[in-house]
């Protein structure tokens, strides 16, 4: 591992911001696990002659009843994206940055939850954080708030709130995860958990490792190796390792998971851990392979998105994915709505600088 630069950094950091946002628009349109499956998505791509797929999803060829996209699709398929549509893969992101800026790297998960009642819509939260945020308006206090009345206690929601602590943390992916533990026991508990530190740890490590596997690897050393987490993602680099293919690798990992449902940690770090190994770091491969690997495409492809956006640097991202945001961002986080991205990215180096992190550990 080497150290960073300034501009390397800053360059990196909106690489991150850049990926996210793009991979979850890339995404969104088909985020509906149970209809939108790995075959589904592809026949869609077929019969708009769109594969292999290189830039947003196209808009659909004709009416289908197969082929239903979500409501904003209009907003999100290639020649129709005018600046990033709302979403909350992205507003946890921005939650997280506005966390950290308001009570710094040593905020509690107390301070969390007392930020998405002053920040976050409760109708714009869902599954555990919906949970969490009802026990929060209730009077209950962590760790209840994850586990009182809350069934989806190791669903992904906490893994999309993690990239932050990456981006602020860079080279130092325990740091990362300590940080995004500390954020997702508001409202998760297990492999739930486990999949935010992991992430944040992929993320923090994507700065400094030099290749994609590496990364990985080291994301793999903050999480219990006997979790189901840890094993999963094992499984996907020994297929990988093995020479299968990608859809090989994702059939063999989806009969094993089978079961969890298509908004579970597990099987959809599976999809995220075999679109970022086949993708291989070339940005545009890793996030359509991730989203065509199904399941919750949008979450999928924005964490691809962001790990490969860190590996690259802003400025490698091909101009097809940043153009049509128009450095703008939806927000349902109270005070950000239209914010730009590039402020974002500035702010965020701001904090990586302010907390003085040496790089390589």
């Amino acid at each position: 591992m080497t150290p960073l630069g300034i501009d390397d950094l800053a360059d990196r950091v909106l690489g991150g911001w850049l990926g996210r946002i793009a991979g979850n628009m890339l995404g969104k349109p088909v985020e509906q696990g149970d209809h939108w499956t790995r075959d589904r998505i592809d026949r869609y791509l077929r019969q708009a002659a769109a594969l292999p797929l290189t830039d947003y999803l196209p808009e659909p060829v004709g009416p289908s009843d197969e082929f239903v996209l979500r409501p904003e699709w209009r907003q999100c398929v290639r020649g129709r994206i005018h600046g990033s549509c709302r979403d909350d893969d992205v507003d946890y992101a921005i939650l997280g940055l506005h966390l950290l800026e308001t009570h710094g790297f040593g905020f509690s998960t107390e301070q969390v939850g007392d930020l998405w009642l002053l920040r976050l819509p409760y109708l714009q939260t869902f599954t555990a954080e919906r949970a969490a945020y009802r026990n929060l308006a209730n009077g209950l206090k962590p760790p209840l708030t994850a586990t009182y009345d809350n069934p989806y206690q190791e669903w992904i929601g906490a893994l999309i709130r993690a990239d932050v602590y990456g981006w602020t943390s860079p080279g130092r992916p325990r740091r990362a995860a300590s940080l995004a533990r500390r954020d997702a026991v508001l409202s998760h508990t297990g492999n739930g958990v486990y999949g935010a530190m992991w992430a944040a740890a992929l993320v923090a490590a994507a700065f400094t490792a030099p290749t994609v596997r590496e990364a990985l690897d080291t994301a793999l050393t903050v999480i219990p190796a006997s979790s189901r987490l840890a094993r999963t993602v094992c499984r996907v680099r020994a297929l990988h390792e093995a020479r299968l293919g990608w859809e090989e690798t994702l059939g063999t990992v989806a009969a094993e998971t089978a079961g969890l449902g298509w908004i579970h940690t597990i099987p959809n770090a599976a999809v995220l851990t075999a679109g970022l190994l086949y993708g291989d770091g070339d940005f545009t491969r890793t996030i359509a392979l991730t989203v065509r690997g199904g399941l919750d495409t949008d979450s999928n492809g924005a964490t691809a998105g962001s790990v490969a956006g860190v590996l690259t640097g802003g400025a490698a991202i091909p101009a097809r994915w940043k153009d049509p945001l128009e450095d703008t961002v939806r927000s349902a986080v109270f005070g950000f709505d239209g914010v730009r991205i590039s402020e974002l990215a500035e702010r965020t180096v701001r904090l990586a600088e302010s907390a003085d992190l040496p790089t390589g550990r």
